[in-house]
C-alpha cells in the first residue's frame, strides 16, 4: 500500500515538478528551493522503488 502511494506521488512529481538533471543543473550552484525539490524527488523515488 505504501509503495503504491509513493508510486502515485512520483508520477505526480514527474508531471508537475521540473527535472534538474535534464537541465544539467550544477548542485553546488543550486538555490535552496532547487535543492529542496531535488531532495523531495529523490526521497519519493527511493521510497517508490523499495
Amino acid at each position: 500500500m505504501q509503495q503504491y502511494f509513493f508510486s502515485l506521488i512520483a508520477k505526480i512529481n514527474k508531471a508537475v515538478l521540473p527535472s534538474f538533471t535534464k537541465r544539467r543543473l550544477d548542485l553546488s550552484k543550486a538555490s535552496k528551493l532547487q535543492l529542496l525539490i531535488f531532495g523531495w524527488r529523490l526521497y519519493v523515488t527511493k521510497r517508490a522503488l523499495d
